[in-house]
């Protein structure tokens, strides 16, 4: 009953989107949601990264570097600065 979309549904469906919200908003809400997927994506790729990164370190004594770069926002690098990290000064 639900299952099928055809042309028509989906023309009604964006002619409602378009009444609903107005021709000017739409391509600032496309935009945003391609910033918003390629925020996502990026994140993605990062946290894939780490998890290779942490899988392949060695397991000597060596420890990590004490410096790393924060973002305030996923892709703003004017706003990046570098932060010292506490470093573990226990010994087992």
């Amino acid at each position: 009953m639900f299952g099928r979309l055809g042309a028509p549904e989906i023309i009604l469906i964006l002619v409602v989107i378009v009444l609903l919200f107005g021709a000017k908003k739409l391509p600032d809400m496309a935009r945003s949601l391609g910033k918003s997927a390629r925020i996502l994506k990026s994140e993605a790729k990062a946290m894939k990264e780490e998890g290779n990164a942490s899988a392949q370190a060695p397991t000597s004594n060596e420890q990590p570097p004490s410096q790393r770069t924060i973002q305030a926002a996923p892709g703003d690098v004017t706003s990046s600065r570098p932060v010292n990290e506490p470093t573990d000064t226990t010994q087992r």
